[in-house]
């Protein structure tokens, strides 16, 4: 019985020293309702969750990791994110730091002789309004760049594509070519195609384009892996996946290879068909990966006039914008994937795709069917009487806080000064009641969710404009806009459980910062860098 007690005494004692225990931390969490929290370090059980909280000054046995006074806060999580598009253009043309359309055509030049074996150029991130100009590039002008080979690049929100000579060419698109379905071929004077594709007549070039090896693909994954941990994301959900990319998420789980938790979601009904035939698969891989939601597009983007619109844009008279789903088919999708138990969230970003999908929303709910978590994501352009319609029935506000900074330079011209009272109204809907989650939309914008923050709290971009912010009134305090990104996240990839907070018994996902967010002024919140990311208690990126 003594040597009994003994090794168990023993076996105990190693278990404990085993426990990985960080010390001397300048700790921040909220707790389980909402509440601020601090703390000066955490203990990591062995199976990588926190076991608890260490007060100031605390220390217990353990594989001590001496914080050094630095910030600690939860893994961020960006609830809305593109993650295979992020690696793909990190590793292709990133057109996104261009300020005029002679230095983008430059830089595709400069790609275009640096890789003459690819038979196509493609990227992206390109944005008319940085450049100054009141229309749409042309393929004349891309032809400049590149002639001898198809180019295709994508808009910086990922609702319009910029094609050369060869690319139209290429896709058999003409004078005669009609637009489809919930998109736009835009035409000269004469009815020639000048270049540009929105929404769904990107298809007609994108059915066009050599698929991505298989080592293209994982080489894709690895670098957005490394840029969200390098940024301090632990959670992302993955807006709009297909097969292929759910299969190689899986390889990557199974291989232990993914340093960061994705919720994805299923690219429409037809994915969602075949990722997931036997309903949602819940959380796997020790919470790694799960599919439990699809995400469905009601409308376009704001930038590139797609955003369907009760009234026309007041840049554009003759334009409402392109309802992609509507009407009977969008509520019959949602039905469909909420009786097999699956959550809906819709991109909406004009009033009138936002003020369809609530009205799709209530009318499933009046027919006894019981929705999962439904969520707009993006909210972007809400009419007043829609905002208090989201606590109403339960809808979570997906939102982007960068879209806005970036959006100021356009989003006025193309909506006027009544209705821009409805937009980006992130203040106004938590006041409302309803729940928001925080995210980026990158590749549109950067994946940095300091960035996020920053804009949340300040409404301005990272050059200080405006200096008041830009319609300040719907900015959010940092604790608003640190839950958005936290607990209200973690709510919306029904997580709320195992992630958000650093309470015990959730997985030790967390970050080491350079800066305490809570103390410095708002303005240098962006300027923030991630020393050190952590998941279930392991690192997964260390800066430099």
């Amino acid at each position: 019985m003594r040597i009994a007690l003994a090794l168990a005494a023993l076996l105990s004692a190693g278990a404990a020293d085993a426990r990985t225990v960080i010390v001397n931390a300048n700790g921040y969490t909220l707790d389980d309702i909402g509440r601020l929290q601090k703390f000066g370090g955490l203990i990591v059980s062995d199976d990588g969750r926190v076991e608890r909280l260490l007060k100031p000054g605390e220390t217990v046995d353990g594989d001590i990791v001496d914080a050094g006074g630095r910030t600690l806060l939860p893994g961020l999580i960006d609830a809305h994110g593109h993650v295979m598009p992020l690696g793909f253009i990190a590793l292709q043309i990133d057109l996104s730091d261009t300020t005029s359309i002679d230095q983008a055509l430059a830089k595709i030049a400069s790609d275009a002789t640096a890789n003459p074996e690819r038979k196509w150029i493609v990227g992206g991130g390109w944005n008319q309004v940085s450049w100054g100009l009141d229309r749409f590039p042309t393929a004349e002008e891309l032809d400049i760049a590149v002639a001898d080979r198809p180019v295709w690049l994508t808009r910086v929100d990922g609702h319009a594509g910029w094609a050369n000579s060869a690319a139209l060419k290429a896709s058999g698109i003409t004078a005669k070519t009609p637009d489809p379905a919930g998109g736009r071929i835009e035409r000269d004077a004469k009815g020639k195609p000048t270049g540009v594709l929105v929404d769904t007549a990107m298809a007609l070039i994108e059915k066009k384009l050599p698929p991505p090896t298989a080592a293209e693909r994982a080489a894709a994954l690895e670098t957005a892996l490394q840029i969200m941990a390098s940024v301090g994301l632990t959670g992302v959900h993955d807006a709009g996946i297909d097969p292929a990319t759910w299969a190689l998420y899986e390889q990557f789980a199974k291989d232990g290879k993914l340093t960061v938790r994705i919720s994805a979601m299923a690219g429409g009904a037809d994915a969602l068909r075949a990722i997931a035939p036997k309903g949602a698969t819940g959380w796997l891989f020790e919470d790694r990966l799960a599919l439990n939601t699809v995400k469905l597009l009601a409308d376009g983007a704001l930038g590139s006039r797609g955003a369907a619109m009760i009234e026309p844009y007041s840049d554009d008279p003759e334009n409402t914008g392109l309802m992609i789903i509507e009407g009977a088919k969008l509520r019959n999708v949602i039905a469909a994937a909420s009786m097999r138990g699956f959550q809906v969230n819709v991109h909406a970003i004009g009033d009138k795709a936002n003020r369809e999908v609530l009205n799709a929303f209530a009318d499933i709910q009046k027919m006894g069917q019981p929705l999962v978590r439904p969520s707009i994501e993006h909210a972007q352009i809400l009419a007043p009487d829609d905002i208090g319609r989201f606590a109403k029935l339960g809808v979570i506000a997906s939102i982007q806080p960068t879209h806005a900074t970036s959006d100021k330079a356009m989003a006025e011209d193309r909506v006027g000064p009544e209705r821009i009272k409805g937009g980006y109204a992130w203040k106004s809907l938590v006041n409302s009641g309803a729940r928001i989650a925080g995210g980026s939309d990158f590749p549109v914008e950067p994946a940095n969710p300091f960035y996020g923050l920053h804009a949340a709290v300040t409404r301005q971009d990272r050059d200080g404009q405006p200096p008041k912010g830009w319609y300040a009134n719907e900015a959010l305090t940092l604790q608003q806009a640190f839950a958005a990104f936290t607990t209200g996240a973690a709510y919306a990839g029904q997580q709320e459980r195992s992630v958000g907070t650093l309470t015990p018994g959730k997985w030790a996902d967390f970050i080491l910062v350079d800066g305490d967010v809570f103390k410095m002024p708002a303005g240098d919140i962006w300027k923030v860098k991630v020393l050190e990311t952590w998941l279930a208690g392991k690192r997964v990126y260390a800066r430099d």
